[in-house]
């Protein structure tokens, strides 16, 4: 059986015995955002998801799914098109719903963000740095690394004519051609936050991570230099030869437990740091799990030209699917599972995805 998340007590308790761990660098005693598992108590005390968590991961017992496993979208069938689509916009408004109470319940809190002025100084940079902004379509797109964001940015270059189309065979650079927030004047950022459409993509957090590791260390050289030789030298006894090409998923863990989330990485840093949804008024949250048909819906939104198109995935990617998953969680100790969850609670929980199941029974299916 999963243990029993904290509640407010333990949350303090928890909190208290990890500050060796997570405390910020530097002097001052500015506004301390997110302590994560105080934050899990005031979810928790929102009755709704707490039901949700209790009968889908404590209880073992499976709720009606917000979120299609990879490729069900594709494969359902059996049915007219108009059910379908009737079946999809239900559970997209019931997604929606619980993500919107959710948000509201946590950001209501009287500690909670408001505006991105009143983050601290190194969180506005973090969020005003990953908005990018189309001034010809009115909107703001927060993105997010490992949540499709290299379509999405194809997409921004399109609209803004820097690219032909979608589907040109080209390196994306990640820089060029891009509007950023953060690049404007305090007014110019505070118009745009108040009058453009605003949207961001979400993924389960635990697939997220796992297809950082996969991609990160499994394909990228910088990456491999920069972070791996470091992770394996830290975590692994004799490790000081590794390229860092061959970190385990279990070091990767045990590197982001010891790392703190707003100095973290963008491909493994909570969406909760990078997009601040307490303090940007998010008009849609998209699924990772239904891109497609979420991505449609934004792009009718902003009234983009019907000749732009979400890409199709590329043939070489490789997903992360449910089964991948369940081996690397399964093969991972419970304990580092259990100690990482409360750097992403706010993923899991605004976004209304269950924890991981990771209980004796479900790892011997």
């Amino acid at each position: 059986m999963f243990p029993r998340p904290a509640f407010p007590g333990e949350a303090r308790r928890a909190a208290a015995s990890g500050r060796s761990r997570s405390r910020p660098r530097g002097g001052g005693g500015g506004t301390v955002l997110l302590p994560s598992m105080l934050m899990f108590g005031v979810i928790l005390a929102s009755s709704g998801l707490l039901l949700m968590i209790e009968k889908g991961i404590l209880a073992e017992v499976k709720p009606p799914p917000l979120h299609p496993a990879a490729g069900e979208l594709s494969r359902r069938g059996g049915g007219s098109g108009e059910e379908e689509e009737a079946g999809g916009e239900l559970e997209r408004e019931v997604l929606r719903d619980v993500r919107n109470r959710t948000i509201r319940a946590v950001c209501g809190q009287r500690a909670m963000p408001r505006s991105v002025w009143e983050l601290p100084a190194g969180q506005r940079r973090t969020v005003l740095r990953h908005l990018l902004v189309s001034d010809k379509y009115r909107f703001l797109y927060c993105y997010v690394p490992k949540v499709a964001c290299s379509n999405w940015k194809r997409i921004l270059k399109v609209l803004d004519g820097a690219l032909e189309s979608v589907d040109v065979k080209l390196k994306m650079d990640h820089k060029s051609d891009l509007v950023f927030l953060g690049d404007m004047k305090p007014d110019e950022i505070s118009y745009r936050l108040k009058n453009y459409y605003k949207f961001v993509f979400v993924r389960n957090p635990m697939e997220r991570l796992l297809s950082a590791y996969r991609n990160k260390f499994g394909e990228i050289k910088e990456y491999q230099q920069k972070y791996g030789v470091e992770i394996v030298r830290r975590y692994r006894k004799n490790g000081g030869n590794s390229a860092g090409d061959d970190v385990t998923f279990s070091e990767f863990l045990r590197y982001l437990l010891d790392e703190e989330a707003e100095r973290m990485n963008e491909h493994w840093m909570p969406i909760y740091n990078l997009c601040q949804p307490c303090a940007v008024r998010y008009d849609f949250i998209g699924s990772y799990e239904r891109l497609n048909a979420d991505a449609n819906y934004v792009l009718e939104r902003v009234q983009s030209p019907s000749f732009v198109r979400f890409p199709e995935r590329q043939p070489w990617y490789k997903p992360v699917t449910a089964e991948t998953l369940h081996y690397y969680l399964c093969n991972t100790q419970r304990r580092l599972i259990k100690e990482l969850l409360p750097k992403y609670i706010l993923d899991f929980s605004l976004f209304a995805y269950p924890l991981p199941n990771i209980t004796s029974e479900f790892c011997r299916q």
